[in-house]
């Protein structure tokens, strides 16, 4: 029977994937509330995440890539980054839910006795807290929420979220429930022939569990016929119309634009019975992003300083902001992966002579902390644009203390306890904390920015708020030194005293922030420190070119 309440004044969008993972569930979930929202519709992009863990917060980087933050500090799955950069949202703890949660929550309800003694079960127990967590959120307004469940059809561990999202037409009524199946059309090689086999099968599996899909969307290498389109379409019993190709496009920030050519927007508004505020979609910011990406002529090269740089995701969201900022300055940027604990002092020189800028991005652990630092002296000395996040700030830090200073054997208490010159320590609150995951100093604090400073031309504002994840900081016992000897505190947190942004005066470029701005840069709205150190990245780059240039003319 039909509930009714406010959430059924909301509609609601299921977002699955089948065939393999890495589909790209995410890129498309946050297309579609890219699409949405520039009708003027408000739109809520949502991700149910299968794992047992709480949270991502204590998962390696090799098992989960980046914990992406929130302003509310939710440690939350890397496709929320997706989610805030293709729209306008703030997103929050609501938007990310794991199974660990989902279970916690209904053995704490069992424990205060709320099921009045009865068998705690996955139906209806579970599945309701599931569906209650898509419901909250649509309780704070918006037009559409727009929920991705992790994993693949079929896997085991996703089964009560599919059953959950199989009963929510019961709740708010058909009318308002669409179901999206992301799937897959391999090229065959051998063959020379796309086959839609895969996709049959992975509908009929979605099927066999109760949920027939509104919409297809089909992953593939190249364009498929009409032909083939149609035979997916009477197969999986959906209409003509509502197949969609997702082919491999060069860049992510095209996808919106390849989705509204092909009509989705429209069918998304017809199926949901839903009238366009905006009477059409306004994707103007788009066309002139991707304008942008074509008119890019020189490159610049970064050199990435981690110990995370084989994987894709561990830097996800600083890998885009490289690249928003890239297209805001008009140029490519090519990062330079460099393992920090690969390197020794003369191989790193000459690899970062040979690079524009220099980026160490955050981290925990000691692993490759020496040649992080030896990366951050050799920007300082060679007058290399630099930008140091969060761990970035720290290393520079202590660097600094060490070569400028003369405070030998400086380093922080997380890399050695028995530093006699603790420049980097524990933060004072954090030293009682004895449990992990979701207890660093998290999401978004205020930071206030000296005048005339780095910081201060980049954001144009005196206060700014940026999102952490750190326990660490910088020692204020040093800073009367730090700052004898030439360092810049360019920002800080007036509520705590704590140290949020450095930099030096005698450089290029040199600025370190103990947050991460990553979490804030969208394709259309790049992050001003990104957009700077691109742009003294890109006049180091012009500058050497000239010279290089004249020395060819005077030969």
């Amino acid at each position: 029977m039909r509930r009714s309440d406010s959430r059924s004044k909301s509609k609601f969008i299921f977002v699955t994937g089948g065939v393999v993972s890495s589909l790209g569930k995410g890129i498309a979930s946050a297309t579609i509330g890219c699409l949405l929202e520039s009708h003027g519709l408000r739109v809520a992009n949502q991700k149910f995440d299968p794992y047992i863990n709480v949270d991502p917060g204590t998962m390696s980087p090799f098992q989960h890539g980046e914990v992406y933050v929130t302003d509310d500090g939710a440690e939350t799955d890397l496709d929320l980054g997706h989610y805030e950069r293709f729209t306008g949202a703030t997103l929050s703890r609501l938007n990310n839910v794991t199974t660990g949660q989902i279970y916690y929550e209904v053995i704490q309800k069992e424990r205060r006795g709320e099921y009045l003694g009865k068998t705690v079960q996955v139906v209806p127990h579970i599945t309701d807290e599931i569906k209650g967590r898509v419901y909250k959120l649509a309780a704070q307004g918006y037009d559409v929420v727009i929920t991705e469940i992790g994993g693949t059809v079929g896997d085991i561990e996703g089964l009560p979220f599919l059953e959950a999202i199989r009963q929510v037409p019961y709740d708010v009524g058909r009318e308002n429930v669409l179901y999206i199946h992301l799937t897959l059309v391999p090229f065959i090689r051998a063959a020379a022939e796309l086959k839609t086999k895969p996709t049959q099968h992975s509908v009929m599996h979605l099927r066999e569990i109760g949920i027939q899909p509104d919409v297809l969307l089909c992953r593939t290498e190249q364009r498929f016929s009409d032909e083939i389109a149609a035979k997916i379409a009477m197969f999986c019993n959906v209409d003509s119309d509502c197949v969609f190709q997702a082919w491999d496009v060069d860049e992510i920030y095209r996808i919106p634009l390849v989705y509204h050519e092909q009509g989705l927007d429209r069918v998304l508004l017809r199926l949901l019975k839903l009238e366009s505020p905006a009477g059409q979609a306004d994707l103007s910011g788009w066309r002139r992003f991707s304008e942008q990406l074509d008119s890019r002529e020189d490159t610049v090269h970064i050199g990435f300083v981690g110990k995370y740089v084989d994987l894709q995701d561990a830097y996800k969201s600083v890998y885009e902001a490289l690249r928003h900022a890239g297209v805001a300055n008009g140029v490519n940027v090519r990062i330079h992966r460099i393992e920090a604990e690969d390197v020794d002092a003369e191989s790193l020189d000459e690899q970062l002579d040979h690079m524009d800028g220099v980026l160490v991005p955050g981290g925990f652990g000691s692993r490759g902390i020496e040649g992080k630092i030896a990366a951050a002296g050799h920007a300082r000395r060679a007058k290399i644009p630099y930008f140091g996040i969060c761990l970035g700030l720290q290393i520079a830090v202590i660097e600094f203390s060490r070569n400028v200073c003369g405070l030998t054997g400086a380093n922080s208490t997380e890399f050695d306890q028995q530093s006699p010159h603790p420049v980097i320590d524990l933060m004072a609150e954090q030293k009682s904390i004895q449990a992990m995951g979701g207890t660093m100093r998290l999401g978004a604090y205020d930071c206030v920015v000296r005048e005339g400073t780095r910081a201060a031309e980049a954001y144009g504002r005196p206060v700014i708020r940026e999102r952490h994840r750190h326990r660490y900081e910088v020692n204020n016992k040093y800073l009367h030194q730090l700052a004898e000897h030439g360092l810049v505190i360019s920002g800080v947190n007036e509520q705590t005293n704590l140290v949020e942004m450095i930099e030096l005066r005698d450089h290029p470029w040199f600025v370190g922030c103990q947050f991460h701005p990553e979490f804030k840069s969208k394709p259309l709205a790049p992050h001003p420190l990104f957009v700077k150190f691109i742009a003294a990245a890109k006049a180091r780059h012009l500058s050497h070119r000239r010279s290089r240039e004249f020395h060819s003319e005077r030969s």
